[in-house]
Parts: structure tokens; C-alpha cells; sequence
């Protein structure tokens, strides 16, 4: 009996090691509940609409003084602002205006996935959309098959373009490679807060020829006069049309960087709201941290809701609190930053997911990036549904009600101060766990008290850790060290 209580004993330690950890467990010194200020959140969704609803921020004509050139190793910032603060809003209500951002949420979601199962079959948009010779009006033709699109552009960076520089507000976007801005003359331009640029101004304005390396990156370009053209298209149907130029970019108050290769849109259409163009922030060779060979950058984003800026950061350490998790990239499309997620956690409980859920595979289909134009954060259908079945078992005294839009989990907080709700984490295969605010998951929908988790299940591939969930939490991307760190409260 005796050697058989040993031999019990050695095969349960032997179970408990390798027994898969999918499953469900008790994490040490976690939490399992959190508090959610419900009060404030309501007063914030209340203030949106006591104010101007189309107030721009003061940037017409304003111009820059000529900085130095910043050498690769300089570490240089930009202002970031939330869309609401740069355009405002014309919708009635909050609710009006949650509905118009999920709208728009799901356009780029679904416009990544096509982009992902394109690129995991081998196939590039060139070869789905062959331009043709003749152009008309200077606009390459081919029909909007793939991208990702602009509409939940919720964060802007304010940059100087040309010489003299004049400012622009520009969307930031990880899920994007080339920059562009709208140029004169315009052919087709939307409207946006500040003045159309016009080349003929600048002095560092060139045109690449159609042999140069830029132009030859671009995944659609044809050949006029020598002259590169460009087209990007964007899965909601937008598009950007031009000449593939270099100009010199300058940041506010720091340097400037001559020699970048942009997009000078001559057609521009879509949902861009306001923005001059788009900063891409991607991994491709055509990105702005590409062109500079930035070792790193970083960015906080502040409450969609708030008037209040932040900065996006080059070449800057990243702090020294900051939850690390693995980068990952995919052979198969360079644009988009994976990290190794290997689990999630609910009150404290890691969920029976099995960690391939979340990895990417060498066909590059599956696993999970970080995208600032995605505002809600998707997981495959099986990861989502234990993740809420979890928190709905931790928030059973809420009062439910009936879900909102892509939001299948909400409740009547409209007679609470504040709640608390179950913690909810993110496991890195290195270990490291980052826990999330209660506010970048329990977010309003309308004004009156309908707090939703604000997550929502994906049937492709890949996740996504959308806008919502990095708000107030500095993400810096280290690029010579392939980790993606996360800092609360760095903004």
C-alpha cells in the first residue's frame, strides 16, 4: 500500500505538469473583480453632446518652422488626437453615434480577413485587379476588391508635409502600409479639417520615376510618363488615386524627415471624416517606421470621447513597466503585428481555450494582431463564447438587457454609481499577463445606462485587440527586440 500511495503521488504530480492547460484553473493573486465607475463613463457620453457638434480643432494655414533632419537613432513625436476632437459629431444621440462606429468596425474587420485569406492563398491584390492602359483623368481603374478600411479611424497624428511644411491631420493605422495625403489639383477629394495640399508649394516635392524600389513595392502602380502612379483601395469601397512622390515630413515642434515616399491623391473617396490622409504605421516596406528604419514606436490612445491629445512616439524606450508579450509576424503578409497570446483569463479563472486557438500557423492563416483602426477586439467564435459565458456567470446580479448591434452581452446599469464586473486578462506565452480596465470592456451604447462587453466573435481568422481595449495603455512596438509592450496609464 505504501508504494502504491508513492507511485500515486508521482503520477498525479506528473498529471498536474502535463496535463494540457486548457484546462480551467484558479490563477495566483488574481483578482476577480474590478471596479466599473459607471457615473463618470455616463457624464462623459452626456458632455459629447453639450458642445459644438462639428467643432474643428484651430488648423487652417498654420505652417511650420523648418527643423533638422532626424537621423534614424533621433527619438521624435507626434500629436494625437481622437476623431471627436478633431471633427466632432453630428449625430443626435450617443447611441446614433456607437452604432455608426460599430458600422464602420465591421467594414475594416471584414476587409482584413479578405486581405488575410488573399495573402495565406498567395494571392495579391495586383493580381485580382489589373489596371488598365488607358486612365482616365489620371485615376487607375480596376475594381475595390481588398484592404482595410478607414471608416473606425478613431485616432488622428498632426504632421507637417512639404517645404515650407503645413499641418495635416492624418489617420494613424497599423493595418496599413502606405501613406498618403489628398493633393492638388483634386480630381475627386472628400472634405477634410484643413486646406487641400498643393504640391506646387513645396519645395521637396519629387516625383519617383516607375523603376525606382518604392514604386516597384506597391501592390498596385502603373506607369505614365515615367512617372509612378499609385492606387490603394479599401474594402468599405474607399480608394486613394495619384502620383507615388517623396516629400519631407515634420513633427510638431521636434525634426523632420525628408525623402518619404507618399501617396499625393488626386481621386480620393470614402469614409476618412476629416483626415488629410493616412499615416501607415504597418510592417511593410512602403510604412512610414519602415522608410525611417525606426528601431521602435509607441502610441497611448486616449478616450475616443475625449478632447484630450497624446503622442505617437519613435525610437523611444519603452517603459520600464510595460507587459511584454512576443511579436510575431506572418511570412505570408508582412503589414500586421501578431504577439503570442496563449490564453484568457475571467475572474481570475483561465478559460479551457487551447492556446492553438490563438497562434498563427505556417500558412499564414489564424493568430491574433494589434490594430489601432479596429475598435472592438474580435476572437474566433469558440474563444468568445467562453470568454462571455464566463463573464455572464461573474456578472449574474447585473440587471441584463437586450444586446446592441454586434454586442450580445449588455445591462441596465442606468440605476448604479458603479459596479463591479469579473477581471478579464490576457496570457503571453512568455508568461506575462496584462489586465485590462474595466472601462476597455464594459463600454456605454447610449446615455441612459447600457453598458456592453465589448467584445464580439469572429468565424475567420484572424483575433483582433482592437482600439477599445488599448485605450489609456501606452502600446509600444519594439521592433528591434520583436515584443509588443503594453503600459497602463502612460498617456
Amino acid at each position: 500500500m505504501e508504494k502504491t500511495g508513492v507511485f500515486l503521488s508521482i503520477f498525479i504530480a506528473v498529471f498536474s505538469i502535463f496535463v494540457p492547460s486548457v484546462l480551467s484553473r484558479t490563477l495566483p493573486f488574481s483578482s476577480k473583480n474590478t471596479v466599473l465607475d459607471v457615473s463618470s463613463t455616463l457624464s462623459k457620453t452626456q458632455d459629447l453632446f453639450s458642445l459644438n457638434s462639428q467643432k474643428v480643432l484651430p488648423s487652417k494655414h498654420e505652417v511650420y518652422h523648418r527643423q533638422p533632419f532626424v537621423s534614424p537613432d533621433s527619438s521624435f513625436s507626434f500629436q494625437l488626437h481622437s476623431r471627436l476632437a478633431v471633427r466632432g459629431t453630428s449625430d443626435e444621440d450617443y447611441k446614433t453615434l456607437t452604432l455608426a462606429r460599430l458600422a464602420r468596425d465591421s467594414a475594416r474587420v471584414k476587409a482584413i480577413q479578405t486581405r488575410l485569406d488573399l495573402a495565406s492563398l498567395g494571392i495579391k491584390k495586383a493580381d485580382l485587379t489589373p489596371l488598365e492602359a488607358e486612365l482616365e483623368e489620371q485615376k487607375l481603374e480596376g475594381p475595390v476588391t481588398s484592404g482595410t478600411s478607414q471608416g473606425s479611424g478613431e485616432y488622428f497624428c498632426r504632421v507637417g508635409i512639404g517645404k515650407p511644411a503645413t499641418q495635416a491631420y492624418m489617420v494613424l493605422d497599423t493595418g496599413s502600409d502606405v501613406n498618403w495625403v489628398q493633393c492638388a489639383p483634386c480630381a475627386d477629394c472628400y472634405q477634410q479639417a484643413d486646406p487641400i495640399f498643393d504640391p506646387g508649394l513645396s519645395s521637396s516635392f519629387s516625383p519617383l520615376t516607375c523603376e525606382t524600389r518604392q514604386c516597384k513595392s506597391l501592390d498596385v502602380s502603373e506607369c505614365r510618363n515615367n512617372t509612378c502612379l499609385y492606387e490603394v483601395s479599401y474594402g468599405d469601397g474607399s480608394y486613394t488615386v495619384g502620383d507615388f512622390v517623396t516629400e519631407t515630413i515634420t513633427f510638431g515642434g521636434s525634426a523632420a524627415v525628408d525623402n518619404v515616399a507618399l501617396g499625393c491623391g488626386h481621386n480620393n473617396e470614402g469614409l476618412f471624416v476629416g483626415a488629410s490622409g493616412l499615416i501607415g504605421l504597418g510592417g511593410g516596406e512602403l510604412s512610414f517606421p519602415s522608410q525611417i528604419n525606426a528601431s521602435s514606436f509607441s502610441y497611448c490612445l486616449v478616450d475616443r470621447d475625449s478632447s484630450s491629445a497624446s503622442t505617437l512616439d519613435f525610437n523611444s524606450l519603452p517603459p520600464p513597466d510595460a507587459v511584454t508579450a512576443p511579436l510575431v509576424r506572418n511570412s505570408k503578409l508582412d503589414t500586421f503585428y501578431y504577439l503570442d497570446l496563449m490564453g484568457i483569463s475571467v475572474a481570475g479563472e483561465l478559460l479551457p481555450i487551447p492556446p492553438s486557438t490563438f497562434q498563427l500557423n505556417d500558412n499564414g492563416n489564424g493568430g491574433v494582431i494589434v490594430d489601432s483602426g479596429t475598435a472592438i477586439t474580435r476572437l474566433q467564435t469558440e474563444a468568445y463564447n467562453s470568454m462571455r459565458d464566463a463573464f455572464k456567470k461573474g456578472a449574474r446580479d447585473l440587471p441584463s438587457t437586450n444586446g446592441v448591434a454586434l454586442f450580445d452581452t449588455c445591462y441596465d446599469l442606468s440605476s448604479r454609481k458603479s459596479v463591479e464586473v469579473p477581471t478579464v486578462s490576457f496570457h503571453f506565452s512568455n508568461g506575462k499577463e496584462l489586465g485590462l480596465p474595466a472601462k476597455n470592456y464594459m463600454i456605454p451604447v447610449d446615455s441612459s445606462g447600457t453598458f456592453c462587453f465589448a467584445f464580439a466573435p469572429t468565424s475567420s481568422a484572424p483575433g483582433i485587440i482592437g482600439n477599445v481595449q488599448q485605450q489609456g495603455t501606452r502600446v509600444s512596438y519594439d521592433l528591434a527586440h520583436s515584443l509588443i509592450g503594453f503600459s497602463p496609464n502612460k498617456c
